[in-house]
Formats: C-alpha cells, sequence, structure tokens
C-alpha cells in the first residue's frame, strides 16, 4: 500500500479517534478531584506518539503495561484497568 492509499484509507477513521481522545481530556480536565495513575499512563502514552520514534503502537502498548516479569500472589479487582499503576 501506498502512503497515499493509506491516507485515503485510514485517516478519517485517525481523525475521529484524535477527536475523541481531546475531548476525553477535556472532560477530565473539567471534572473534580484529584487525576490518578491511568491519566499519568495515558499522558505518557501520548508522548510515545510525539516522540518520532518507529513502533508507535509497540512502545504505546508497552507504556501502559506492567513491565514486571513475577506475577502478583493475588488479583487485587476482577477487571483490567488499562494501565499498569507502577508498583509491584
Amino acid at each position: 500500500m501506498t502512503r497515499q492509499q493509506a491516507l485515503d484509507l485510514y485517516f478519517m477513521e485517525a481523525r475521529a479517534k484524535l477527536i475523541d481522545i481531546a475531548a476525553f481530556l477535556d472532560r477530565v480536565e473539567r471534572s473534580d478531584g484529584e487525576p490518578d495513575f491511568r491519566l499519568t499512563a495515558f499522558v505518557n502514552a501520548l508522548e510515545e506518539l510525539g516522540a518520532g520514534k518507529t513502533q508507535r503502537a509497540r512502545n504505546v502498548l508497552l507504556s501502559l503495561s506492567d513491565p514486571t516479569l513475577e506475577p502478583i500472589p493475588t488479583a487485587t479487582t476482577k477487571a483490567a484497568c488499562g494501565a499498569w499503576p507502577g508498583t509491584s
């Protein structure tokens, strides 16, 4: 696929997702309360996009993932939260 074909095929979808992300950040910013580790992880993942490196999808996924190698003894919740809280 050429770059032009990729742009023709995927640009509008990516544009819509970018606007959704901007709206999400606006809602969070207008909300009361303190941010938690998920917002920090999300902003760090966004920074990966602007870093100008290759393998952006991989880098974003890794920035949200638990880097530890040992499993925890027991789950603390029943559902995934989408970001690693930064504690072992």
